[in-house]
């Protein structure tokens, strides 16, 4: 069983044994903490299955078998922390069958804390979870390998095993409320058919009551926890560790990347008014919770034009640049409590714009509410920041290493614009490229920079 980048078979180990070892799930990590363990010895495991939950500085990622096997022994307790490339767990070939009867309990597990239900299978991580959060274990049906209990099944049964933690707003859910907020629809009357009279999406067909809009888009996923003050005042001290301690990882990655990396930087300003209006007419046709954002189509055309100039797209290795396979984007998401991750959307060049827009909603979500995985964090190839939404017109970002590109977009605003000898009013955006001068100069940066102007030219091509 590995885990990618400094998880490998121990050569000394026995025959037909291999040692799962903490991975390297970022550029920047030197240690990581085993938050949750989801196999038990004698578990069998396939290939590509998740097998544990790793807390590294900027998020909780779960990590996945790179091999088929029964777990042997876990080396490693939950909640400890251990550097890179430390044994955490056991894999011996075979099958079920030539597993154990009765596999020990995983090494330094704790034992305090709520007992499990007969016959459920959980950690004492969910258990605690679940006693925190009033859920009853014994209600809630497990989606993990064997009908095993995660986190995600707690967090989820949460808001229909316990009172709202508000009154001053109807009971909902979190895809209710965004929905709701961006059709311009008031939740107090609309009548709920979800658990408890709790108003769910599909209560809101039909319901026209207007309110204003905010100002702000809704978010999405992070809002499925609804927010508990008591537990909030609990943790705001290790709230803030983990932000200076994320805070600490980004300065020291940055600072290496300034220190290695000769950068080269480009910017170009794109008119987006064809863009723009194809957008506007696009989205007419589409429901409220599925309609595009300009970030989408700044997303596929930053996807594409990599395809048209692949030096953009890869990493440099023991000094040598290296082209990527595939066009996996690097997503810069500000997380709520501070500071940054840029988990990967995969394939991006080949996502149709509706399914690229789904999957950054997906990733966005998951990445504030610290559940992403090992290939997200990991695998990107070029990334794409966008400070539009905060004002910014301009963005010459860092180069996040490995890569040898950075990709930064400003807000869409309108400026005098000179075409054909006319001025006229056009709504435009400047687009920079951060390059590693080792892979490529400024003739291909350049090249870059124009194929995607070209492409938000051209938007029915994206």
């Amino acid at each position: 069983m590995s885990a990618g980048p400094g998880a490998r078979a121990d050569t000394g180990a026995e025959a037909g044994f291999s040692e799962f070892r903490m991975p390297v799930l970022g550029a920047d990590m030197e240690r990581g903490t085993l938050l949750e363990w989801l196999v038990h010895p004698g578990d069998l495991v396939h290939k590509g299955q998740t097998v544990a939950v790793v807390d590294t500085a900027k998020a909780a990622i779960e990590v996945e078998s790179f091999s088929e096997g029964v777990v042997d022994e876990l080396l490693v307790p939950e909640g400890t922390e251990v550097a890179v490339g430390t044994p955490l767990a056991r894999l011996r070939s075979g099958t079920a069958a030539s597993a154990p009867s009765a596999p020990a309990e995983p090494v330094g597990a704790p034992h305090a804390g709520p007992a499990e239900p007969a016959g459920l299978v959980t950690s004492p991580v969910v258990r605690r979870l679940a006693e925190r959060l009033g859920v009853d274990l014994a209600a809630v049906h497990g989606s993990g390998p064997g009908g095993r209990v995660t986190r995600d099944d707690v967090t989820r049964a949460r808001p229909s095993e316990r009172p709202a933690a508000r009154t001053d707003r109807p009971r909902s859910s979190p895809r209710a409320r965004r929905l709701a907020a961006e059709g311009g629809i008031d939740l107090a009357g609309v009548r709920g058919t979800g658990p408890g009279g709790a108003v769910v999406a599909e209560d809101l067909a039909g319901a026209s009551a207007p309110v204003p809009q905010p100002r702000e888009r809704p978010r999405a996923a992070a809002d499925a926890v609804t927010e508990e003050k008591p537990e909030t005042s609990r943790e705001d001290g290790s709230a803030g560790e983990r932000q200076r301690a994320m805070r600490e990882a980004i300065g020291a990655l940055m600072a290496r990347s300034k220190r290695e990396i000769p950068h080269l930087y480009l910017s170009t300003t794109v008119d987006m008014s064809r863009a723009t209006a194809w957008l506007a007419e696009a989205n007419l046709g589409r429901p409220v919770a599925s309609r595009l954002l300009p970030a989408a189509l700044l997303l596929k055309a930053s996807a594409l034009a990599a395809r048209e100039v692949p030096e953009v797209n890869g990493f440099v290795e023991d000094g040598r640049p290296r082209r990527a396979e595939h066009v996996h984007l690097g997503v810069a998401v500000n997380l709520r409590g501070g500071g940054l991750v840029a988990p990967a959307v995969h394939d991006a060049d080949t996502l149709p714009l509706g399914d690229l827009m789904a999957a950054l909603v997906d990733l966005v979500g998951r990445a504030r509410a610290g559940r992403l995985t090992r290939p997200e964090m990991t695998g990107a190839t070029l990334t794409v920041t966008n400070l539009g939404d905060q004002g910014v017109e301009t963005v010459f970002g860092v180069i996040v290493p490995p890569q040898v590109g950075l990709v930064g977009f400003g807000r869409v605003a309108e400026r005098p614009w000179a075409e054909h000898g006319m001025l006229g009013v056009r709504p435009v955006v400047t687009a920079t490229l951060s390059a590693d001068h080792r892979a490529l100069d400024g003739h291909r940066g350049g090249l870059y920079l124009a194929a995607v102007d070209r492409l938000l030219h051209n938007p029915e091509e994206l």
